[in-house]
């Protein structure tokens, strides 16, 4: 049996007059990989500050066994604005030493891109003082990691970090020994890592074993069979499950749910949307044209992001839209919203935008906009809109949404300045979902929300008639909500991936390797002080000669390879259109059979192109 390195017993915490923790008893055993999960202040964040000993309880008892090795990463880091980064994630070693530990190699390649940190001024030498909260919380991520633990407790890890650094964090620490506790709301790095679920809510927390998926089902069966909770959280849960259900069989790790209850509690319940209703309606709403991009050159200073991009948001697109930090996603969502606000006036450095004269443009950006903080959250709320047009009929006050967001009726009555940094993100989307917008581009929609807000974003998002651009390091979020995904790779090109978030990491990984000098490890400092390390297997690099190296690519044929992939985009795009019409059509005469068989032999036609187009656009695009 596993030892508790962990132990709470009856422990409670109160604040004001609400207890965040009532008699709350856990453990943390050997292996154990937790998962903390509830709605932003439940208490997540204290029960585990409770649980390192950072915070004490006020009733019960917390118990560490003897000599434990515990390493905690807060949600404010406590490093030294003095030193250097060296100074804190290696100390006294040697150049030689730590470049020489695998261990270090890969969590500062994973964490940073490399041992000679680029992006930072100095490499391992830049001073911490003036770097951004981002790159101090990669930082003290670092300098956890490196160190031998227990049990590791991270509160919200993936805050600040890409997708590619999400994705080596969750492979790293499944390949640990350490216990690990972790809050966070990133549902795709709660199911490759973790084991067992945390659920914190109203004082209590439920336990759940397996990952997130695991603990969508057992939450709604629970639920179900009790009966204690509203249909609307009910529904969304069962409507999540489905979505997990119908999406890719390997989204856990190790798939633990009984399948046949699983199937059983979901089958009634419809695909999450219905795709071809939802572009007949964005097409009445928005007409043929959304976006039109033609050659278009987007610079910041004098870095070109973008290179006569040719590309176009069409009405109903539901567009992921992914990339390395500074590719130029905010940028690109800029200069359309520019353009959008300007009726068109307002254009890039290069190339032309046109925008469609019925758009109505929503844009939440990073940066949220502040508030009055004398307002009341109803009153915010109803200062844009008292009621809100979801479409076929179906309409919601600024109440009632304020409760779909979270905000009961007692909430409704708080004032701005009380609300804590999620809540006042939840409000401000609120707020632009109540102008009723026929496009939204979302940046970062996903900071600061918990998984319950996460959710029902998402299904409220599920019926939105109009197009959609998600930039988002959450990659639940971007596969939950859009259908295709275009990525930014530093190039000045926009391209999309028929495979998604998986086809983004492939192609970033190859990147790194064609990146990596000739001569040394992809993980190995350049510059600055170079670790003194042997290479016994290393060969002295050929001349160009001796390589028997190839000509450059022509830049005409370079060119050309790009033009075509635009014209292929721009096709299917257009072969997507069809093929929701033909599926609407096909529905509405489903009783013709007779023209059900015509339009299923155009539907197999379109198909096949489709499917000839994106394997040419593979190729051209590994040739440009």
């Amino acid at each position: 049996m596993a030892v508790n390195l962990v132990n709470l017993e009856a422990v409670g915490k109160v604040y004001g007059t609400r207890a965040l923790l009532d008699g709350i008893s856990l453990g943390v055993s050997e292996g154990d990989r937790i998962g903390v999960v509830g709605r932003n202040g439940d208490g997540k964040t204290t029960l585990v500050r409770i649980l390192a000993k950072l915070e004490e309880a006020d009733a019960g008892r917390v118990t560490h066994q003897g000599g434990l090795r515990l390493g905690v990463l807060t949600q404010h880091d406590s490093l030294d604005p003095a030193a250097t980064v060296r100074d804190e994630v290696v100390g006294d070693l040697a150049d030689h030493e730590w470049a020489g530990d695998a261990k270090v190699r890969d969590v500062l390649t994973g964490l940073f891109g490399g041992l000679d940190l680029p992006g930072f001024p100095d490499g391992m030498d830049t001073v911490i003082g003036p770097l951004s909260g981002g790159e101090r919380r990669r930082i003290a991520l670092a300098k956890l990691l490196i160190s031998e633990q227990d049990v590791i407790v991270l509160d919200e890890p993936t805050n600040h970090l890409d997708v590619e650094g999400i994705s080596w964090l969750a492979g790293h620490l499944r390949a640990r020994r350490s216990a690990l506790v972790c809050v966070t709301h990133d549902r795709w790095f709660l199911d490759q890592v973790c084991t067992r679920m945390w659920d914190v809510q109203s004082g209590r927390v439920h336990e759940y074993e397996g990952g997130y998926s695991d603990y969508v089902f057992a939450r709604a069966e629970r639920e179900r069979i009790a009966a204690s909770e509203e249909a609307r959280r009910q529904n969304l849960m069962r409507k999540e499950l489905a979505w997990l259900r119908r999406g890719a069989p390997a989204r856990t790790s190790k798939p633990r749910f009984r399948v046949e209850a699983a199937n059983e509690l979901i089958a009634d319940v419809p695909p999450p949307r219905d795709e071809a209703e939802l572009m007949r309606f964005a097409n009445s709403r928005l007409g043929k044209t959304v976006f039109d991009l033609t050659d278009v050159t987007v610079r910041a200073g004098s870095r070109e992001l973008l290179r006569r991009l040719t590309w176009q948001l069409g009405p109903g697109d539901r567009i992921g839209l992914l990339g390395v930090n500074g590719a130029g996603k905010t940028s690109l969502l800029r200069v359309l919203e520019e353009a959008a606000r300007s009726d068109g006036e307002k254009q890039p450095d290069a190339g032309h935008v046109k925008v469609g004269k019925t758009v109505r443009l929503g844009y939440l950006s990073q940066e949220v906009a502040e508030l009055d903080p004398a307002w009341r959250v109803l009153e915010a709320v109803e200062q844009v809109r008292g009621r809100v047009d979801l479409g076929k009929g179906r309409e919601l006050t600024a109440s009632q949404l304020c409760e779909r967001f979270g905000f009961g009726k007692q909430k409704q009555w708080t004032p701005v300045g009380d609300l804590s940094g999620g809540e006042r993100r939840r409000l401000q989307l609120l707020r632009l979902l109540m102008d009723e917008p026929n496009v939204l581009f979302l940046d970062e929609p996903t900071n600061d929300l918990d998984i319950e807000t996460l959710t029902q974003l998402e299904d409220l998002l599920d019926g939105w008639p109009g197009s959609l651009v998600v930039v988002s390091h959450d990659r639940f979020f971007i596969e939950r909500t859009t259908d295709r995904v275009y990525a930014l790779l530093g190039d000045g090109a926009l391209r999309m991936l028929p495979r998604g978030v998986e086809e983004y990491l492939e192609r970033r990984a190859r990147a790194r390797d064609a990146a990596a000098p000739a001569g040394r490890s992809a993980g190995q400092p350049s510059g600055g002080r170079t670790p003194n390390v042997k290479e016994p297997n290393a060969k002295a690099p050929k001349s160009a000669q001796d390589q028997g190296a190839q000509p450059a690519k022509p830049a005409a044929a370079d060119r050309a390879a790009r033009k075509e992939l635009q014209r292929i985009e721009r096709r299917l795009d257009r072969l997507g259109a069809q093929e929701a019409e033909l599926h609407a059509e096909i529905a509405e005469h489903a009783t013709d059979f007779e023209r059900v068989a015509e339009l299923d032999i155009r539907l197999r036609g379109v198909t096949a192109e489709r499917d000839d187009l994106e394997t040419r656009w593979l190729e051209l695009a590994e040739q440009a």
